[in-house]
């Protein structure tokens, strides 16, 4: 009789065991928050998927999205998603409120951001000094957008209660507040900006796709777009982080190995906005913007780290340590 209960108990343990790495199994799926997955400052994230290059990792990688990168950031802080594909200054920003994250893999060598003036403002919108009494539009509070036009108004002499700062979103929330008067300014990514452009709506004030008028604006290169992830989250996950890094580092260098038009037939029809066109033209004028191959620029964590001191007391009073905002071992490693 005992020696039936030891077998039953063994049976059944076997069982548990074998349920439970079922389970674990099934929990080994990545899940990544986009902060806003249609702009195409994070397009290596959908393509990526859409590629098939995660699962040539042997990765079950879900994305999801957030509009605003500071919230996207706020799902990983709760533990909701493993990391997140936003700009790269929320790991500065993080380091000075005591929480350590680090960017694994840079996609963008600049922020990709353009400040679109309404073309009824335009008139009376001619530089940075021209913000005050203005209502300016910025995909959330804390998001990157905030950040790069705080320092613009600094730059320009103005204080925080000279202008208004007002969260829109991104895509179509951004486009009908620049269309229904509620900013007389903001700053947006594309497709939104190249739409407003091409429909007579509004006109652009300063364009950071590219390197150089980034540079004029910045005082140098601002690595934007890149997944960060809790550094110890990287630490105790090694593996999944370099398969990671592995099927970004493929999309950069098949984003600069193929035409605009290539790589928008890879996204979906639905990111078009109703115009390929526009979109093709919208994805010509950023690709710019994107690293070839995933590594953070040489200069671009102190660039960074400059314009958030500037504004930002918490982040000029604190020690920030850059080599813990960012490392370049997987890129390094990259197969």
């Amino acid at each position: 009789m005992i020696s039936h209960v030891l077998k039953m108990s063994a049976v059944a343990a076997a069982l548990v065991t074998c349920s439970l790495g079922t389970a674990q199994a099934k929990d080994d799926s990545i899940t990544l928050m986009v902060g806003g997955i249609s702009k195409i400052v994070y397009l290596p994230a959908k393509l990526t998927e859409n590629l098939g290059y995660f699962k040539e990792e042997g990765l079950d990688v879900k994305l999801l999205s957030e509009p605003a990168g500071v919230n996207a950031e706020n799902e990983m802080l709760a533990g909701a998603v493993q990391g997140v594909v936003g700009f790269y200054d929320h790991s500065i920003d993080l380091q000075s409120k005591g929480k350590n994250v680090e960017s694994v893999v840079q996609f963008a060598q600049v922020p990709g951001e353009v400040e679109i003036v309404s073309t009824k403002a335009s008139e009376t919108i001619k530089g940075a000094a021209d913000f005050k009494g203005k209502t300016l539009g910025v995909t959330g509070l804390g998001s990157s957008t905030d950040f790069l036009t705080q320092y613009m108004a600094f730059k320009a002499g103005l204080k925080h209660g000279d202008y208004t700062i007002l969260p829109v979103g991104g895509g179509n929330t951004f486009i009908a507040s620049i269309q229904n008067n509620r900013i007389d300014a903001g700053m947006t990514t594309d497709p939104a900006a190249t739409q407003l452009v091409a429909g007579g709506k509004g006109k652009v004030l300063v364009d950071m796709r590219h390197p150089e008028p980034t540079a004029k604006v910045l005082g140098g290169l601002y690595p934007a777009a890149s997944l960060y992830m809790p550094n110890a989250w990287v630490e105790s996950h090694h593996e999944e982080v370099q398969k990671l890094v592995n099927a970004f580092v493929k999309t950069m260098k098949y984003m600069h190995t193929h035409s605009a038009e290539q790589i928008a037939d890879q996204m979906p029809k639905d990111y078009y906005g109703g115009d390929k066109a526009l979109y093709v033209k919208a994805l010509e004028a950023s690709l710019p913007s994107f690293t070839t191959d995933g590594r953070m620029p040489k200069g671009g964590p102190e660039t960074v780290l400059q314009v958030l001191s500037t504004f930002k007391p918490q982040v000029k009073a604190a020690h920030i340590d850059l080599s813990k905002t960012y490392t370049t071992a997987f890129v390094d490693a990259a197969k």
